[in-house]
């Protein structure tokens, strides 16, 4: 055995026992001795040790065999032969050339060294320059030939090797230059892994993680034994520049030269990508900011264009009565002399004088023959139905039962996707391509637990230094915790679908094992799982020694390892336990803790726990499998909830939750909707009533007439809803809240407005009751046809809307409107005749076959709210200064409601429609103060590009020789910009890791070498020997792309191949679902996960979903360049939220084009019923724009969103705001008094006391009643905006448009006073005849008293009928054309 420099050092001091100057000599020697031998220790050409010499006896459960070298000094050998060419291969950077090639290590290191490269490469090889640095480290502590000079050893033992007792090391010392050690971590410091859109250099810095790793840091843990692959402990000192302190005599620090990561490899490897490089990527310019808030002059746009559409208004106003005032001095100047009669407070002038035929308008008399024409069909109408009105009645309810029994075919939609989400909308087809090819995203349910006020702590770490613990982040806690995971987990129950006990693992998403799933493939994310959900693993603890100091490690010491490395397989400490996931994926931090700050998860306030089932198809019999063990989940929840020994506050739901909650309102808020029916039914029994004594209070009510008009309502909704049925277009909840509510508006309007003036109307000598009646519909119901008529076309044209909920709604609200006319012009008609004939019969209305003696006054009962009206309010209203001052403040108040239009919130966010006191309500609090990351959002490719040639591949990737701007690296450069793009994580890539997978340099693809399976593909946990064939070759030019028959023949062994130590770039789980092949071969669908920010409102919500698809756009464009690529071809993005915001994209002008196609027909109605009166309807159409607007300009200040359910009431709004005008409109059209402010007060008390009773009472009760529903849809959307609408609806159709009648309405119809003149001329010829028929009575000697008077009776009346008709006659004429 050779001769050890120690040895002959123990030898000399051996003989050195003579005398004391012979020992003062060998203590000279002894100190150059040991100065010469440290020096010959690290010398030039020698090595620290060489060959293999069995396990390191210090280490267990290492995850691969901890091989380690035989401590001998000695010369580098020369390499020869298989160890050159070995050597050439795995260290190619020690490689000079045959015969100068020099070495420290053996064949068989160099195949272990091999090996443990493949390990990392696998990570790294994406960046060739990163590898080759990773290399180059541990060959020249492997394998330099001046080995000696770079590192020391500090720690050997004896090992029995093949029978031969060695010393072998198993710790050492590696000085590098700081140079050295610093461009190699650089260059890898950005090597993402795809699958997670992490850095791969998070897996190898231990505690750090990507965000605190340090060059030191990373090579500590490179060389600690803990981490389960380093076979013996290194330990790492970083030499800076001209450094000798701590630096043992005779060690150089190695200090070659690193390469950057956008430089090529010496054997051919290309520049990193940008994507693991920054220095690789292209200057880019900062991505636009996005537009600003409109501005003229410095500040807000739209308030600027409000201010001065109001001058321009109010200028345009001023201008005209100035104009007006010149027009009518002009006209006094010019009929001095002539006769005027009827001045008009607006400087008016309309004279009395006769309208010569000549004059009269085609117009007025279009307008005249439509009246007539109507009045005279609707009294015949009227007249027949009031004579049989059983008949009438038994017809009336055969056709609403025929409609009716549609309503055994009903569909009532829940699920909010069909509600809200048009079959041919992009996000929903984008939807149904997704669920067809890669199923529907999983169900989720989900616990977010919290201890608020528990006292954190300071755990002092032997391995991490000081780390702050909240109060949550406790033992207790966590076992508590995974003992309501496991209650749950084992949740079992009997299925009526399955026919046997059901339980998790028959609905859970397991990605790894999905075909035949144990309950342990399912896949649970929460902090247990980083302890494989066993107690004893929490529970463990074991002393461990580090750097001198002993202290115990327990469950805290593997948590801070594994939330900043969650995908170890094995912790550094001696605990030795995995991070993986029971199911054998990573459970990353934000899916197991939340409310941290930066990376102090351990100071994190929430844990989540979320179990993930399978989204069956609802036709599927595991869907209601799926269903019922959520409600299971629910209980066991809520249960866990109310048990006060619960440490817990924490909020939860389930993927149900949402259907659950709005149903479950909706059933708890209908006694709401009965109670306001019911009201509104009261109000109208004892609005209609007529009350002149109280002896006959029980004759003259009308409680059964009130009855019978809510009866008609329900059987127009009953029937409209019962025809849809039949046809098979489905309904929905929202119908069932709104349609009756519209209907019940327009329906008790006509009701008050016929059986008012039925009261108002005297009948005449002779007239039958049934003719009476026939009579006063003939006058109102061109009216009501009017009303209605605009609102079902209104409604059905606003069918044409794209949104499902917008459009049923509008279908059978013009149905349902559509019979309420038909219904009211028979049925109530019936009614109405039964009534009257009950009370011209003095029987009670109750007790049929009780009279009272008490008879029915002959005079026309006007109620109170008539001459109320005629007699105050419309004065004072019509007044010359109210007038100007109702003018002013409701232009002001359109012209803000412009300016506030412009500024309301578009969106609905998700908790509003859930009731107040919902869990769902703390779920949504908890979600978004906890969660640190947002939903995922896929890229989805169709059909048509050709992934499998070097082209497609490169416009995809994002690794080594993929282009620049590729697919993926455009989804990088967005998550860079989170702020603007809405990205958080970048997305994974299939490609880059299928690409990965092949490379030989790892252990990942490999074929059988022999044996029935040779040349098939063999899993990385075979051993090489019978492995020994890569799938590939290594590249010339370094950039490895495989071949389109290598494409397809791997790619499904991939996908199929289950990640694990050996191969981390596995498909399995990751990738198995996210590539869709057909028959062919042909990849027709694939997709690729990042995720968003997280986002806590639908603003947000709706931001990303237009930033994505701008970003989809961006990568489809450049991919359509690729040779090949179909022009079909596309990219889009796909988010579960899609769905439900994709209407706010394009709501705004949806919204304008519904209400316009509501507002046509009441301008195009109300002219054509008016003969062609523009005037008119355009000032109709002009009230009704301002209403529509001042509600969405009250809607921003009452916080009422704009969204689909608030377009429906806008629509709603126009329907209402038709009965609040058109009635308005057309009585004054037809009125001839001979003034405008005369023909507006008449409007107003006659009209407007029917509108006002009809509409605005009827409905301000009923919503009234709803501001105690308990879901904040109804209170926000039914109660607030209903209550806006009525308002405002009243407000201008009672104040503004009277007042503007006044100013702006039509002329008097000539036709009307050329008919009235006949009239009048007719009466004076019948006088003058009757006259001289009394005079020559009077010659024939006829009683003298008699033959006095009545000449001179009759010469008094006659002279007064020669200035026009006594004012009763004038009277009656003028009722009886304003009357309708």
């Amino acid at each position: 055995m050779a001769t050890t420099p120690t040895d002959q050092l123990i030898k000399m001091r051996g003989h050195s026992n003579t005398s004391c100057h012979c020992s003062c000599m060998v203590m000279q020697i002894l100190f150059h001795t040991v100065q010469v031998l440290s020096q010959a220790e690290h010398r030039a050409g020698y090595c620290a040790f060489y060959e293999e010499c069995g396990r390191n006896p210090s280490l267990e459960g290492a995850l691969i065999p901890p091989i380690v070298p035989c401590r001998n000094y000695s010369r580098a050998r020369e390499l020869t032969g298989e160890h050159y060419r070995k050597l050439k291969e795995v260290c190619p950077m020690l490689d000079k050339g045959l015969g100068s090639t020099f070495a420290c290590c053996s064949i068989k290191q160099l195949t272990s060294l091999e090996m443990s490269l493949t390990l990392s490469k696998a990570l790294l090889v994406r960046c060739p320059s990163c590898a080759e640095n990773f290399a180059h480290l541990h060959c020249i502590n492997t394998c330099s030939p001046n080995q000696s000079q770079t590192v020391k050893v500090t720690k050997v033992m004896n090992v029995t090797h093949l029978g031969k007792t060695r010393e072998v090391v198993v710790e050492y010392q590696a000085y590098l230059a700081t140079s050295f050690a610093d461009g190699a971590f650089q260059s890898c410091q950005n090597v993402r892994i795809p699958a997670t859109g992490g850095f791969a250099i998070a897996t190898m810095c231990g505690r750090y993680g990507a965000k605190l790793c340090t060059p030191q840091r990373w090579y500590d843990f490179q060389g600690d034994t803990s981490n389960g692959l380093a076979p013996l402990d290194i330990d790492f000192r970083l030499i800076k520049p001209g450094e000798v302190e701590g630096v043992p005599e005779g060690v150089i620090p190695y200090k070659g030269r690193a390469l950057k990561c956008n430089e090529t490899t010496p054997s051919g490897g290309q520049v990193c990508s940008c994507q693991d490089c920054k220095e690789s990527c292209p200057v880019l310019p900062p991505p636009p900011l996005p537009p600003g808030p409109f501005r003229l002059l410095g500040t807000d746009g739209f308030l600027v264009i409000s201010i001065i559409l109001f001058c321009l208004l109010i200028f345009s106003f001023l201008f005209f009565l100035l104009v007006s005032c010149l027009v009518k001095s002009q006209k006094k100047q010019d009929q001095e002399k002539k006769k005027k009669k009827g001045k008009d407070q607006n400087c008016n002038d309309v004279s009395q004088r006769v309208i010569h035929p000549a004059e009269v308008s085609c117009a007025d008399r279009n307008s005249m023959a439509a009246q007539a024409f109507l009045s005279s069909v609707f009294q015949k109408w009227g007249t027949f139905m009031a004579t049989y009105p059983l008949m009438v009645l038994l017809v009336s309810a055969v056709v609403v039962l025929g409609f009716g029994t549609g309503l055994m075919f009903i569909e009532l939609t829940t699920d909010p996707v069909e509600l809200w989400s048009a079959p041919n909308s992009r996000a929903r087809q984008e939807k149904d391509f997704h669920d067809k090819h890669f199923g529907p995203f999983f169900r989720t349910n989900q616990l977010i637990l919290t201890a608020p006020g528990r006292k954190g702590h300071i755990y002092d770490s032997l391995l991490f230094g000081t780390q702050n613990f909240s109060g949550l982040v406790s033992k207790d806690l966590v076992i508590e915790m995974l003992l309501l995971q496991k209650k749950i987990q084992n949740i079992e129950f009997w299925s009526e679908d399955l026919n046997r006990t059901a339980s998790l693992k028959d609905v859970c998403f397991a990605p790894l094992n999905p075909n035949n799933s144990a309950l342990t493939d399912c896949a649970v994310n929460s902090l247990p799982q980083y302890f494989q959900n066993s107690l004893d693993n929490i529970n463990a603890k074991v002393n461990m020694t580090e750097l001198g100091v002993t202290k115990e490690v327990d469950w805290r010491d593997h948590l801070i390892y594994c939330l900043n490395s969650p995908l170890s397989f094995k912790d550094i400490t001696d605990l030795g336990l995995s991070c993986m996931a029971d199911y054998g994926a990573p459970v990353f931090p934000f899916l197991a803790v939340g409310g941290y700050r930066g990376d102090e998860y351990t100071n994190a306030e929430a844990f989540i726990l979320t179990f993930s089932l399978n989204n069956y198809p609802r036709t599927n019999v595991k869907y209601n499998v799926a269903l019922q063990w959520e409600k299971e989940f629910l209980k066991i929840v809520q249960d866990y909830q109310s048990n006060p020994t619960t440490n817990f506050t924490f909020a939860y739901m389930a993927e149900r939750s949402l259907e659950d909650e709005i149903n479950r309102t909706t059933a708890e808020d209908i006694p709401i909707f009965m109670i306001s029916y019911a009201v509104i039914f009261v109000y109208i029994a004892v609005a209609l009533g007529e009350y002149s004594s109280w002896r006959r209070i029980l004759v003259d009510s009308k409680f059964l007439v009130g009855l019978g008009g809510i009866l008609v309502v329900a059987c127009s909704v009953l029937a409209s809803m019962g025809f849809y049925s039949w046809i098979g277009i489905p309904s929905s909840l929202v119908i069932l809240q709104v349609v009756p509510f519209l209907v019940l508006a327009v329906g008790a309007d006509n009701i008050f407005i016929f059986v008012l003036e039925y009261q108002r109307d005297v009948r005449k000598p002779g007239e039958e009751r049934e003719q009476q009646i026939g009579r006063v519909l003939g006058n109102v119901a061109p009216s009501m046809l009017l009303c209605s008529l605009s609102e079902s076309v209104c409604f059905f044209l606003g069918a044409l809307s794209t949104m499902p909920a917008v459009k049923t709604f509008a279908l059978y609200a013009a149905l349902a409107v559509l019979m309420d006319f038909v219904l009211q012009m028979t049925a109530f008609v019936a009614l109405l005749s039964l009534d009257a004939r009950r009370q011209d019969n003095n029987r009670c209305e109750l007790l049929c076959c009780v009279t009272v003696a008490t008879q029915k006054s002959n005079q026309p009962n006007e109620g109170f709210l008539l001459p109320l009206m005629r007699k105050y309010y419309a004065p004072v209203l019509l007044n010359r200064y109210m007038r100007f001052i109702v003018m002013l403040v409701f232009l002001f108040m359109f012209s803000a409601s412009l300016y506030l239009m412009f500024n309301v919130t578009v969106g609905l966010d998700q908790e509003l429609a859930m009731p107040k006191g919902s869990y769902m309500l703390d779920y949504f609090q908890y979600l978004y103060k906890y969660l640190e990351v947002g939903v995922p959002v896929y890229f989805v490719t169709k059909r048509g590009f050709n992934f499998t040639t070097e082209e497609g591949m490169n416009a995809v990737c994002s690794s080594v020789g993929c282009d620049q701007f590729s697919m993926i690296q455009k989804i990088q450069y967005a998550a860079n910009h989170p702020e603007q793009s809405y990205i958080g994580i970048s997305a994974n890539s299939w490609v880059d890791d299928f690409i990965d997978w092949l490379n030989p340099g790892s252990r990942c693809c490999r074929l059988y070498s022999f044996g029935p399976n040779a040349g098939n593909f063999c899993p990385a946990d075979k051993s090489s020997f019978l492995c020994g064939r890569k799938c590939m070759a290594k590249p010339s030019n370094g950039v490895l792309r495989p071949t389109e028959e290598q494409f397809n023949r791997f790619l499904p062994n991939f996908l199929g191949n289950r990640p694990d130590l050996q191969c981390p770039k596995g498909g399995l789980g990751a990738y198995d679902t996210a590539v869709v092949k057909d028959d062919s071969g042909e990849i027709i669908a694939s997709r690729f996960m990042a995720y968003h920010t997280p986002l806590t409102n639908s603003q947000e919500f709706t931001a990303a979903l237009l930033r994505a698809r701008e970003l989809a756009y961006d990568i489809t464009q450049g991919m359509l360049k690729i040779n090949g690529t179909s022009p079909d071809f596309e990219v889009f993005p796909y988010t579960v939220t899609n769905v439900f915001y994709e209407q706010y994209l394009t709501i705004v002008p949806e919204g304008l084009f519904n209400i316009s196609l509501c507002l046509l027909p009441t301008f195009v109605v109300c002219c054509l019923l008016l003969g062609l009166d523009l005037r008119s309807g355009l000032l109709n159409l002009i009230t009704i724009i301002m209403i529509t607007v001042d509600t969405v300009g009250f809607m921003t200040l009452w916080g009422i969103h704009y969204n689909a359910v608030a377009l429906i009431n806008l629509v709603t709004a126009v329907g209402i705001s038709v009965e609040f005008v058109s009635h308005m409109t057309r009585s004054f059209a037809l009125s001839i008094k001979p003034t405008h402010v005369e023909r507006a007060k008449e409007a107003t008390a006659n009209m407007g006391s029917a509108v006002f009773a009809g509409v605005a009472m009827t409905n301000l009760p009923g919503i009234l009643v709803l501001a105690f529903a308990k879901a904040q849809l109804i209170q926000i959307f039914f109660f607030r905006l209903n209550l806006v609408i009525t308002l405002l609806g009243m407000a201008h159709g009672l104040i503004f448009l009277p007042v503007v009648l006044s100013y702006f309405g039509p002329g008097v119809n000539k036709a009307m006073l050329v008919q009235m003149q006949q009239a009048e001329a007719k009466t004076r010829q019948e006088l003058e005849l009757t006259n001289n028929m009394r005079q020559f009575y009077d010659n024939m000697s006829y009683e003298d008293d008699e033959a006095k008077e009545e000449p001179h009776a009759n010469a008094t009346k006659a002279t007064v009928y020669a200035e026009g008709p006594p004012p009763s006659v004038k009277h009656k004429q003028e009722v009886k054309i304003d009357h309708f």
